[in-house]
């Protein structure tokens, strides 16, 4: 759900910084950025003043639908999603600036809508960017750890990722648990990594 949550802002993120020329460019590109310089417990200091129980945002939350944002999967949900979006945001960004915009204009020429264009021109010559920046927010939210404790807690089966229960499972002793999930997440890091080189290359390199 996160990497869904990612994917879609991500993109929309990344076009507007690529395509829309706004005063204040810049700041934005910097405020998006800044979850991969903030120190985790940072991010989820903000994120719990923002989203808590005592915030507008949390209070309205409950009011609708009878239960809080922090420490539920709603939370873990969206504690993954800070901490991958700006992972999406630049890898969509470098798909984006590789379209040529004579095939956007030349499909605007031949009556293709805003729409249309997007999802036949733009989106297939962007997709190994947004592929690649699919494939690296999942890795980053699977191996969140500062945001997701501080945001939505360690709850098995519901908002535990794998590095949180890789910590709980050395702090209770069952080392067998630790390993086999420390194997399996860099398995998975690095065969994405692996994915993300070759979509980046090109087939031929």
């Amino acid at each position: 759900m996160a990497t869904f949550v990612s994917v879609v802002c991500g993109v929309a993120l990344a076009m507007l910084l690529t395509w829309r020329k706004l005063p204040a460019r810049h700041l934005l590109d910097a405020v998006v950025s800044a979850p991969m310089v903030l120190p985790p417990t940072v991010l989820g200091y903000y994120l719990l003043v923002s989203l808590g129980v005592n915030s507008a945002v949390g209070q309205m939350w409950e009011r609708l639908f009878g239960t809080s944002i922090v420490f539920t999967l709603t939370g873990a949900v969206i504690a993954a999603t800070v901490g991958s979006l700006p992972l999406v945001v630049r890898a969509s960004r470098t798909g984006l600036e590789h379209v040529d915009p004579t095939l956007v204009l030349a499909a605007h020429t031949l009556g293709a809508g805003k729409l249309r264009t997007f999802f036949t021109v733009v989106l297939p010559l962007a997709a190994p960017g947004i592929i690649g920046g699919a494939m690296l927010g999942f890795a980053r939210a699977l191996g969140d750890f500062g945001i997701t404790i501080m945001v939505a807690g360690s709850r098995i089966g519901d908002t535990q990722p794998a590095s949180i229960f890789i910590y709980d499972a050395i702090q209770a002793n069952r080392e067998a648990d630790a390993n086999r999930m420390a194997v399996v997440m860099t398995v998975v890091g690095v065969g994405i990594l692996y994915a993300v080189n070759r979509l980046s290359r090109g087939p031929h390199d």
